[in-house]
């Protein structure tokens, strides 16, 4: 396929996806409004309709490997595009992610954000923000649910290296739940930038559990060992040469 070709589709996969996002969001919106299930379900029509789209349009196809976490669990997870926060949350029964403030005031992503029970975290306040988010994910939990984070903080182009903050750690500690890393190789085929997308295998592997218990300093390094390491394998896997790594 010609890279004009392929730029083109890639435009159409945008637009089209955004689309299903305006009549999806508004469709179920009167719904959604008083029923936090349906808002869940009209956004895992979403994860569907996108999956479709990418597999169809620009040859992306996607897949979830691992045991799915359920019940009250933690899922700190490697973030590189738009992709992956899809695949798990179509993947898990009641994903609810830690999210930046901004987004709150995005149209349809920011009712169905709140509805669905996102957590959101104003970055510029720094330690009062992970003080809060603390305070917030423990009200939001009498609701149960899979918390996702993204312990990075932000999206990563495969082969960059980000530090691992210590949100992940502190809520770790404060709910005592196990906590599930989760690997990914999507960027490779969905950038976290750019029109274009790439044909392959797309995977989001949610790894073993860490039991709840472990020290903060020995969790964080196990974590970024695990989360790392899997998603260095599937790069790998996808024929991403991991000399670009060093």
């Amino acid at each position: 396929m010609s890279h004009a070709f392929r730029w083109l589709r890639s435009v159409m996969f945008i637009i089209l996806t955004y689309a299903g996002m305006a009549v999806l969001g508004l469709v179920f919106a009167p719904f959604a409004l008083f029923s936090r299930k349906a808002a869940r379900r009209a956004c895992k029509l979403f994860c569907v309709w996108t999956r479709w789209l990418a597999r169809v349009l620009v040859g992306i196809r996607s897949e979830v490997r691992g045991t799915v976490p359920t019940g009250e669990v933690i899922i700190a997870a490697k973030h590189q595009s738009f992709l992956d926060i899809i695949l798990i949350f179509q993947a898990v029964p009641q994903a609810k992610f830690i999210m930046k403030r901004e987004l709150l005031w995005t149209p349809v992503i920011g009712l169905y954000a709140k509805r669905i029970g996102c957590i959101p975290v104003d970055r510029k306040k720094r330690g009062r923000a992970i003080a809060q988010l603390v305070k917030d994910v423990a009200a939001e939990f009498v609701d149960p649910g899979q918390l996702v984070i993204y312990p990075q903080g932000t999206r990563v182009t495969p082969g960059a290296r980000l530090p691992y903050k210590v949100g992940a750690a502190l809520l770790y500690d404060g709910l005592e739940e196990p906590c599930y890393p989760a690997a990914t190789n999507v960027g490779l085929f969905w950038p976290r930038k750019g029109i274009m997308r790439y044909p392959g295998l797309a995977v989001v592997e949610f790894l073993d559990p860490i039991a709840p218990g472990m020290p903060r300093a020995e969790f964080m390094a196990e974590l970024e060992k695990r989360v790392e390491t899997g998603s260095n394998a599937l790069m790998k896997e996808a024929g991403f040469d991991l000399n670009e790594l060093d």
